[in-house]
């Protein structure tokens, strides 16, 4: 009977521990949202935020251009750096994955980067 009681609670150990990666994700969504712009159709800029990410019509993201920085850094990858070139808000989310968006303020392009910082 003891034997059973350790192996029982040997293996919830294992489960909550397994589980672990997917409640380090959660958190993460929990605080930010965040993708990038993936290009421009007919309709306008196209982003890669949706349902999924719970992305909702009306949200504002900020956004990110990637930037290197000049000379040598000392330290592998410290040479970029996040600079904030505007605001994007969410006009039409037309699946799980993606959006489109209006230009709120700011000069975005394909490729810079979009997130929702939840407070």
């Amino acid at each position: 009977m003891l034997l059973k009681k350790k192996i029982t609670i040997a293996l919830a150990g294992l489960a909550v521990l397994g589980a672990a990666p997917t409640y380090a994700q959660g958190i993460g969504h929990s605080f930010f949202m965040r993708g990038s712009i993936v290009g421009k159709d007919t309709t306008g800029t196209v982003v890669c935020v949706g349902k999924a990410d719970g992305a909702t019509v009306g949200q504002v993201l900020e956004v990110y251009r990637v930037e290197s920085t000049p000379g040598p850094s000392k330290t592998p990858g410290a040479g970029f750096r996040r600079v904030a070139v505007g605001h994007v808000k969410i006009d039409h989310i037309f699946d799980d994955h993606f959006a489109h968006v209006s230009i709120a303020d700011g000069t975005p392009k394909v490729h810079d980067i979009v997130e929702l910082r939840r407070k």
